[in-house]
């Protein structure tokens, strides 16, 4: 049995912040049913982020709703509204991210929910907060990154902000929401009310950087600097970065410069005895060492580098990692399927309880394809009349 089995899930986001958390109690056992707006549907469902579209929808939707339930409403008409209520009177959690106020306007914000059922552990994500002059701006994944100094840490010195490549902000925000989610669950288990748990893409983007962050405040507000070649971490020294080599690419973590120079048979590097020259003389070491790993592939590198316990590894694209052994084992890649018998391959949750894989072999919902169902299950004979 799964820990979130027999739970209740109603979530009304979208994109992706909001989906990544429900995602994660539906692997957790959760049933999640999502609300969907009538004839349109989660608005990631067009959201193309590539030239990919799966079924007819778009890769992302199918990668992060798998494993969940859609009940196609129209929150304009009070018919609909009052199913989705009836809904979270049985409901466990309830999860949002629109902006500010559009709950309000809709009669879903906590005070109506919490109303309708006391119990309930109601979660929303929000772009910058409820507060202060910036709540009304877009919750958008890159916009964020750039508001909060991500962009400033990516890159060398002179790439300018380099974003990330991939959602990040997004995906904190939903993790920071499950997690909040899950201590208020353990608290209902225990005391037998609900919560509202609050999360903004601002914070969880802020909260990301709590390192580098607390550096930079501790060291009288010195913006780091990122290194002129192969920077991986602007408060880091060499060696730390990603060198070419003959035949493709090396990382590289901490590590003794002289040392690395009398493995690496590189007599330059050897000079640099003082530990504070692997930040001080950063850029000139990174130059030395990176014109000296062209020389021989990356297999004789960590051939030399691995049995000296030397921090290194290969860099690998997606199609050599999922064809190594190291990856295979670990089983990540599960195949799920739709109603109407489409296939295809995506994750499975990274958590394992009690050493079993946590997977489920149900792809994303087609729009609306539950309404029968949960109406029948949930809603009662007095509303349907009246719908």
């Amino acid at each position: 049995m799964l820990p979130l089995e027999d739970y209740l899930v109603i979530d009304f986001s979208q994109f992706l912040s909001g989906p990544s958390a429900s995602l994660r109690l539906a692997d957790l056992g959760a049933r999640v049913i999502k609300i969907e707006r009538l004839g349109v549907g989660d608005i990631c469902r067009t959201l193309y982020t590539s030239n990919l579209i799966m079924n007819g929808e778009s890769s992302v939707f199918h990668a992060i709703n798998r494993n969940k339930e859609s009940f196609e409403v129209d929150l304009k008409k009070e018919e609909y509204c009052e199913m989705v209520r009836e809904l979270l009177k049985k409901a466990d959690v309830m999860i949002h991210n629109f902006r500010p106020g559009v709950m309000e306007r809709l009669g879903f914000d906590y005070p109506s929910v919490a109303a309708l059922n006391s119990k309930i552990v109601y979660g929303e994500i929000s772009g910058y907060g409820t507060e202060g002059e910036w709540k009304n701006k877009p919750g958008q994944d890159l916009l964020l990154q750039s508001v909060t100094g991500l962009t400033s840490l990516t890159g060398n010195a002179d790439s300018g902000p380099v974003a990330m490549g991939l959602s990040i902000v997004d995906m904190l925000a939903g993790a920071h929401l499950a997690q909040g989610l899950l201590a208020c669950l353990y608290r209902k288990a225990i005391k037998n009310e609900g919560g509202f748990v609050q999360i903004s893409m601002m914070e969880s983007a802020y909260d990301f950087q709590f390192e580098t962050i607390t550096t930079f405040m501790n060291d009288g507000g010195c913006l780091p600097e990122r290194s002129q070649k192969n920077n991986a971490n602007a408060y880091l020294g060499a060696p730390y970065g990603i060198y070419q080599t003959e035949n493709g690419y090396l990382a590289l973590a901490m590590g003794s410069i002289p040392q690395l120079g009398n493995l690496l048979g590189c007599e330059k590097l050897e000079d640099y005895i003082e530990l504070s020259e692997a930040f001080d003389k950063r850029d000139e070491i990174k130059t030395i060492l990176a014109e000296h790993l062209l020389s021989a592939t990356t297999e004789k590198w960590l051939s030399i580098l691995e049995p000296a316990d030397i921090w290194c590894a290969d860099v690998l694209n997606w199609n050599a990692l999922m064809a190594h052994d190291g990856f295979k084992v670990l089983k990540m890649i599960q195949k799920v399927e739709m109603v109407d018998g489409y296939k295809y391959e995506t994750t499975r949750c990274p958590i394992r309880i009690d050493g079993e894989l946590l997977t489920s072999s149900k792809g994303s919902p087609k729009l609306g394809q539950d309404n029968e169902k949960i109406i029948k299950e949930f809603i009662t004979q007095n509303t349907i009349a009246n719908a």
